[in-house]
This record gives structure tokens, C-alpha cells and sequence, in this order.
């Protein structure tokens, strides 16, 4: 890909903003190296990293890469057999811890999605922290001019003879302060040339005994070495001497156990500094909202909904832009200022971003073609060193476009043949456009010339597009309109600006008639555009609401339906119930019947018997031609309720089982046979049961227990993002609690994955005594990522 057009449609740009996100030198090198790229499979495996990593950031969070700092010179020292400088370690450790939280962080996203991982996994698994030697770095030195005392123990040796024979030299020169006082200038011990001195006056220097090592800037104090501590300031020197030979031994050993790991070091360092290449892809496109485009075999471009990169996001107007598909060259029109040459760059920007793996500021499903390359003659690029004028610069870039397009191209002009007479500037334009479409050049063009709209109106596979501008604002909409050629709109826009009507009118008559008429027909056209879409939207809004409408229709006849069914089986229950009641008392009166006609002295029994009945069939018909009364709600309250409870859905005439404890707004779940359904607490009634006996039952233990674990329970237990052995105790646990809360099947969580913690959830559950039995979820329960426990009751 040519650098002049990276320039031109400011990828540089970009690429700079891609570099700030990066963590690491290397990675920051890497990004301002990145180019637009032409091996199809190469780019789709670039936009999959992007895409994976983004994936990444949107569940996790961001990642640092700040510890990866560069090693390649050290590792060159390493392979001469040279030593590291603690600076040189401590910048390996950081490197090799940054190597263990990205390896951390990849094995908790794959926990938690419970996946193999995706493109990047590969390089996830390559990593090596090498944690017991960044520890012993980190043991060993404390910061980069800073070795730990407990690095060796011949350091720690010698460190404890230094500050023991440090203390020796303090105990004698302070006895030395106070004895001496009036002769020394200063109460105080100081150093000169690495040994320990006192500051005496220069007319005690006879007096005084000891080597002189300095004296002040007037002469007046002398710094002597008092001749009592000579020996030991000479020990103190030794042993600074044995300090550093230790610690080079220390570094030394540092560095040797480094060698031996090099190949790792240098493997993870090329790895993570590719991480940080990507992240900051992913990064980018997260700030600009951007998507991954689509590469379609059929070759062509369509953006959706894109937005310029580099124009503030309150600022930029989305555009819609196809190319190659239905045309092949796209002529734009329009007035200045509203938006052509951005919408030219925009155009070029995201097949070079899309081609470089970075993701496009546009909706979802965007499609790019793949180009080997792109030319773009855009703005004023005068020289007056080279004496080009604005046409004659325009004209050598277009000559060279003409040299090397070809149909694997994307050609770009901004103001095609402008600069120069319009007439032959029109001319030169068309010809330069049709040879670029007979070579099957993808191109895309602004201008002002007439010429050019009706060669698009008149060749096919070329087409019309304009930047919408609202002449009752003198406002661009900037807008781009496909298929709509644009209208210059000069004489709109100066009336608006004040012109008198008469040079308007003047001014009209000097245009040709064709380009009159061709101008009215523009206008027809926009303001048919208008009224279609208008038209469109209202349609548009219509079809929403018939949708809705419909919507609502349906939920009500389901509702209806099921209330149908509902009220039939429960006419059908409660004509069952007569039915056995009548049966039994038309046996029953059939009986006594029998039995009284046998002797005339019941005849009075009979009357009274049959008035009775009687008025229980008229009691009966009046109530039921009397209308049901709306059931009142229970008045329950949520501490009246516990898990396990006996309740009856008002709404349904179905009983079932508390499954757990209202919320905030009084929903809860009970289990109505195989039925878990969600209600609200006004719903239901709770089933009163018979208390128990006080002399024959006793409040024991175990059943207090019960109570309080039944109020906290819920109905599963979740175990995706643990290992088996912390899975285990809190599966063990929580089954311990619901079995004694009385609670007679609960659901265990495990997730698909490997299989792993579901095979140890089921080895365990064979060895529990209080479970009944256990299985696999079904459809609508969780499948294979759950198990249903059953207790013994």
C-alpha cells in the first residue's frame, strides 16, 4: 500500500491513536508499523484477534501491559555469558509477573465462559511465568541500587560485621566528642573519602592526633581521622570490599539461573508485547464503538451507519455508502461544505483500517472489499517550490492513478477536473472516469459539473449520489443520498443571502436552457425524494403499530384461551362433585322411600322430608344464578411465609409449595406439582394445617434448625467459575443445609464445559446417605449443565 495515501486519508492518524493505548514499548512499535495488509486470510485472522480481544474487555475489563519493558540487550549479555545489573533483573521479574496476571486473567474467562477459548488462546497457553525465579529476583533485590540482606548468606555476614564494626567506630568517636570538645568546630561525625571523620579547629591540628583527609573552603576546620579508629575504618573498607564482591556473587547467580530460561524469557516477552498489539485494537475500537466488518466473496462495500473516525462523536452525521455491487463508480454532487470529500474519506479510511484488522466506527454487518491498492487525489495540494498550480498538482496525481489502477483497486478524486476552464475541465473529467471504468476500477468521485451527473444518469453500472442540503436553512444536512443526483442550488442560496431578485433573475437567463431544465428536473426529483420518504417513515410508523396491535391480540386470545381451559375444567370438577352428591342422596332417599311406603304412619316423615329437599334444589338455583364475587386478595404478608410452606394460587385454584421468599415488590416462586411458577404474594392463601399436639411433640433441635435454614435457602446452588476442589465443600455444605430445611429437591449448577466438575458433582452424590437420587436436567431446566437432587424423605 502506497505511504502518500496513508497521509492523505490520515490513517497516520489513527495509528497514533492505536499507539497511546498500547502499554509496552514494544507494543507501541508494533502499532505505529501497522499496515493496511492484501492476504485475505491474514486480515480475517487480524479482525479475529481484535474481535476476540474486545470480547475479552467488554466481560473483563481492561488489561496492563506496563511491565513488559524491553530485554533484548540482556539477553544478548546473557548469551556472552555476562552478568545482569540489578536494574536488568528487576526488569525481567516485572516482565515475568506481567506474563502471570495475562495468564491469570485468559484461565478466569475461560472458568467463566466455560469454553476451549478462541484465537488467542494459543498464545495464552505459551506463556511461562517462571514464578520461583521472579520470586528469588524479587527476594534478592529490592529496588535497582538495592540488594536484600538476606540475598546470600555471606552478604548477611558481612552486613552484620558492618554495622557491628559501624557502631564500634560511633562508640569511639562520640567518647572522642565529649572529651575533645572545645577543640572541634562542630559536634558532629562526618565522612571524607569513605572513612570517618571529626571536624577539629585548624589550631588544634597539633593537638590532635590522626590522618587529615580534608579541610573547609576557609581553612578554618580540619577533618581528621583520629588514629584510635584508623584500624577500623580500614576493616570498614574490607568489608564494603567482601559487600560487593557478595553481591556481584548474588547478581551472578541471578543471571545464570535467568540464562537458563532465556529461551522462555524471549518467548514471553514476544508474546505479550503482541498482546498489548491487540488489546489496543480491541481498546480502539471500544472507544470509537466500532464493529467487525465483513470481507464478502462477492467483492463489494457496504457501510452502515459510519461515522469518520476523527470527528468528535457529538459532531459526525452517519452514512450509508454501497459500492461495487449494484455500480462501480459513484459520482457524489453537492454543495461545498456538506460533507462530499468527507464522505470520499470516510469511504477510503475504513478499507484502509478494515484491511490493517482494526474495526470501523459503523453498524454491525458492514462489508469491506479487500484492495491491493488505494489512491486517493484529495485537497489542495499546490507546490510553488515545483511551480504546480492546483490543476497542474491535481493533474500529476491523477496521471500517476492512471499508470497503476486496475480492477483490484479503489480510486478516490476529490473535485475531479477542477482548476481549470469548466468546460474542459468537465471533459477531462468524464474521459478520465471512463477509462477508469472500463479497466473495472472501483472509483468514487466528487464534482460540480453538470457533464458528470448525466453521464451517470446515462451509463449503466455508474450512479448518483449528492450530500443533502436544506436550502430553508442554508444548512448541509450532510446526509449522503445514493441514487439522487445533487443540485447546486447557487440561486436558492443567494437569494436567501440578500441578493436582489432582479440580478438573480438576470442571472438565470445566461444559463443555457438544458442546464435550466436539467436543473428543474433535480428539483422534481429531491422534492419527489422527499415526499417518498415521508411517505416511507409514515408507512414505516404504521406498520410498527399494526404490529403492536397485533401483538396485543394475540396475548389477549392466549389469555382468553387459557382462562377458557381453565374455567371448563373446573366446571367440569365442580359438575363431578354434584353429580357423586346427587347419585348418593337419590340412593339414600330411594331407601328411606322403600322403607316408608311399607306403613301409611310415615306419610308425614315423607312430606316433610320432600319440602326439605325441596328448598335445598331452589337455595341452590338462586345461588347460582347470583354472579361470582371477585376473590378478594389474602392479605398475606411475607413474614407469614417460610420455604416449604403449604399455599393455594388464588388465580389458578391450584395448591403447591413455598420455593422461595418474596423480593422487593412481593414475587415469589412456588412449586405447583411439576409446575414452577412465578406469582406475587396477593395471590395466595396460605393452607392452614393442623398444630400438632404439645404433650406428643417436641421442639427439638434439629427442627429449629430446620426453620432458620428453610428461611434463607434457595432452590439451587451455582458452581461454574470453581475448580473441584472448591466445588466439593460448598456443594456438601449446601446440601447439608436444604436437607435439613426439610426441602425435598433442589438443583445443583455445574455448566457443561469439560465434563470435569460435573463427573466429581455425581461421584459425590453416590456417596451421600440422605440423597434419593439424582439425574441430569431436562429440556427447560438446564440440560446437561444442571442435576436435579432428590432427598430421602
Amino acid at each position: 500500500m502506497n505511504k502518500k495515501v496513508l497521509n492523505t486519508l490520515e490513517y497516520d492518524k489513527i495509528v497514533e491513536q492505536l499507539a497511546k493505548l498500547a502499554g509496552s514499548d514494544g507494543g507501541k512499535k508494533l502499532c505505529r508499523s501497522l499496515t493496511p495488509m492484501t492476504d485475505r486470510d491474514e486480515i480475517l485472522e487480524a479482525q479475529r484477534e481484535t474481535s476476540d480481544a474486545l470480547t475479552h474487555i467488554m466481560t473483563q475489563g481492561p488489561i496492563s501491559f506496563q511491565g513488559v519493558t524491553p530485554i533484548k540487550e540482556s539477553l544478548k549479555r546473557l548469551e556472552l555469558g555476562a552478568p545482569l545489573s540489578m536494574r536488568e533483573l528487576l526488569d525481567i521479574s516485572s516482565l515475568l509477573a506481567c506474563a502471570g496476571q495475562t495468564k491469570h486473567y485468559f484461565r478466569k474467562s475461560l472458568n467463566e465462559n466455560e469454553e476451549t477459548g478462541d484465537c488467542l488462546n494459543e498464545r495464552y497457553q505459551l506463556l511461562e511465568p517462571l514464578a520461583p525465579l521472579m520470586q528469588e529476583i524479587r527476594r534478592c533485590i529490592i529496588a535497582e541500587d538495592e540488594m536484600a540482606d538476606d540475598a546470600s548468606a555471606g552478604l548477611n555476614q558481612v552486613r552484620r560485621k558492618l554495622k557491628s564494626t559501624g557502631d564500634r567506630i560511633h562508640e569511639q568517636l562520640g567518647v572522642l566528642l565529649n572529651s575533645h570538645r572545645s577543640m572541634l568546630q562542630d559536634a558532629i561525625i562526618t565522612m571524607r573519602n569513605g572513612r570517618y571523620c571529626l571536624p577539629v579547629k585548624a589550631e588544634y591540628r597539633s593537638s590532635f592526633h590522626g590522618m587529615l583527609h580534608d579541610q573547609s573552603a576557609t581553612g578554618a576546620t580540619l577533618f581528621i581521622e583520629p588514629n584510635s579508629v584508623v584500624k577500623l575504618n580500614n576493616e570498614i573498607r574490607e568489608l564494603e570490599r567482601l559487600e560487593q564482591d557478595e553481591i556481584d556473587k548474588v547478581l551472578a547467580d541471578l543471571s545464570n539461573q535467568t540464562a537458563e530460561q532465556s529461551f522462555l524469557v524471549e518467548q514471553d516477552h514476544r508474546i505479550l508485547t503482541e498482546l498489548d498489539f491487540i488489546f489496543a485494537k480491541a481498546m480502539l475500537a471500544k472507544q470509537m464503538k466500532a464493529t467487525k466488518p465483513r470481507f464478502p466473496e462477492e467483492r463489494f462495500i457496504e457501510i452502515k451507519q459510519g461515522r469518520h473516525p476523527l470527528i468528535a462523536a457529538d459532531k459526525v452525521v452517519p452514512i450509508d455508502v454501497h459500492l461495487g455491487r449494484d455500480f462501480s463508480l459513484l459520482i457524489v454532487t453537492g454543495p461545498n461544505t456538506g460533507g462530499k470529500t468527507v464522505s470520499l474519506k470516510t469511504v477510503g479510511l475504513f478499507c484502509l483500517m478494515g484491511q490493517a484488522g482494526l474495526h470501523i466506527p459503523a453498524f454491525d454487518g458492514s462489508s469491506l472489499r479487500i484492495f491491493h491498492e488505494v489512491y486517493a487525489d484529495i485537497g489542495d495540494e499546490q507546490s510553488i517550490e515545483q511551480s504546480l498550480s492546483t490543476f497542474s498538482s491535481h493533474m500529476v496525481n491523477t496521471v500517476s492513478i492512471l499508470e497503476q489502477a486496475d480492477e483490484n483497486s479503489l480510486a478516490l478524486f476529490d473535485e475531479l477536473g477542477a482548476g481549470t476552464d469548466p468546460t474542459e475541465g468537465a471533459a477531462l473529467a468524464t474521459a478520465i472516469l471512463a477509462n477508469l471504468h472500463k479497466r473495472h476500477t472501483l472509483t468514487m468521485a466528487t464534482t460540480h459539473y453538470s457533464e458528470l451527473k448525466l453521464y451517470a444518469l446515462q451509463t449503466p453500472d455508474v450512479e448518483n449520489a449528492c450530500c443533502e442540503f436544506d436550502v430553508s436553512t442554508l444548512r448541509p444536512t450532510y446526509r449522503l443520498l445514493i441514487g439522487v443526483p445533487g443540485k447546486s442550488n447557487a440561486f436558492a442560496i443567494s437569494h436567501k443571502l440578500g441578493l436582489s431578485d432582479d440580478i438573480i433573475e438576470d442571472a438565470k437567463h445566461h444559463v443555457a436552457s438544458d442546464a435550466t431544465q436539467f436543473e428543474d428536473v433535480l428539483a422534481d426529483l429531491e422534492q419527489t425524494r422527499i415526499r417518498l420518504e415521508k411517505e416511507l417513515a409514515d408507512a414505516s410508523e404504521s406498520r410498527k403499530e399494526i404490529s403492536r396491535l397485533r401483538k396485543e391480540l394475540r396475548e389477549k386470545n392466549d389469555k382468553i384461551d387459557n382462562s377458557k381451559e381453565r374455567i371448563l375444567q373446573n366446571a367440569n370438577e365442580e359438575a363431578g362433585r354434584i353429580l357423586a352428591k346427587a347419585k348418593d342422596y337419590a340412593d339414600e332417599t330411594i331407601r328411606k322411600y322403600t322403607k316408608w311406603a311399607e306403613s301409611d304412619a310415615h306419610i308425614r316423615e315423607m312430606e316433610a322430608e320432600r319440602t326439605k329437599l325441596r328448598e335445598q334444589i331452589n337455595s341452590k338455583q338462586s345461588h347460582s344464578l347470583k354472579p361470582a364475587k371477585p376473590k378478594k386478595a389474602s392479605g398475606l404478608k411475607a413474614k407469614d411465609l417460610f420455604i416449604g410452606a403449604d399455599v393455594r394460587i388464588l388465580s389458578l385454584n391450584s395448591a403447591g409449595t413455598v420455593s422461595t421468599l418474596p423480593n422487593d415488590k412481593g414475587d415469589l416462586f412456588v412449586q405447583a406439582g411439576l409446575l414452577r411458577t412465578k406469582v406475587n404474594i396477593r395471590d395466595l392463601e396460605l393452607i392452614k394445617q393442623p398444630k400438632p399436639e404439645k404433650n406428643k411433640t417436641k421442639n427439638t433441635g434439629s427442627g429449629r434448625i430446620g426453620m432458620s435454614k428453610a428461611a434463607t435457602m434457595h432452590q439451587e446452588v451455582n458452581l461454574i467459575g470453581m475448580t473441584v476442589d472448591q466445588a466439593m465443600p460448598v456443594m456438601e455444605k449446601y446440601l447439608d443445609d436444604a436437607y435439613l430445611a426439610h426441602m425435598t429437591q433442589v438443583t445443583v449448577i455445574h455448566g457443561r464445559g469439560t465434563g470435569a466438575l460435573r463427573t466429581a458433582v455425581h461421584n459425590r452424590l453416590k456417596k451421600l446417605k440422605y440423597v434419593k437420587s439424582y439425574r441430569l436436567g431436562e429440556f427447560g431446566e438446564g440440560d446437561m449443565g444442571v442435576t436435579i437432587v432428590t432427598f430421602k424423605s
